[in-house]
């Protein structure tokens, strides 16, 4: 089994060394997405905006990558205030509405860059 990095411009470029996903054994490995606009500029608003925002920057990564969004198998959101997870869950249900996938809510003390919310997938291909 090989391990195929893959990035688009669709997306933000990543801020580290990592890519923006990797296929691997069937699977498109999407990595965590924060409120960065496809440029790098971050993407001020509410945070339920921030959330439309990470979701899109998903779904350019799976759609770029010759996958769909209906086959999401797992999403990960990592939130700084879990108080605040009505808002997320808000947004997130618009775009889950038919396909339900498996999911994690993890509340972490920081993100990168200062953001309140990250989600990453993982995805069949």
């Amino acid at each position: 089994m090989s391990a195929v990095p893959f990035n688009t411009d669709k997306a933000p470029k990543p801020v580290a060394a990592y890519s923006q996903a990797v296929k691997a054994g069937g699977f498109l490995y999407v990595s965590g997405q924060v409120p960065l606009k496809a440029d790098g500029s971050k993407h001020e608003g509410t945070l339920q905006e921030q959330t439309v925002q990470v979701l899109e920057n998903l779904k350019n990564i799976i759609v770029e990558a010759g996958s769909s969004w209906d086959k999401i198998v797992k999403v990960t959101i990592y939130v700084t205030d879990m108080s605040k997870f009505g808002e997320i869950n808000e947004v997130y249900a618009k775009y889950f509405d038919q396909h339900r996938a498996a999911r994690t809510t993890i509340g972490v003390a920081a993100l990168p860059l200062g953001f309140q919310v990250e989600m990453d997938a993982v995805v069949l291909e």
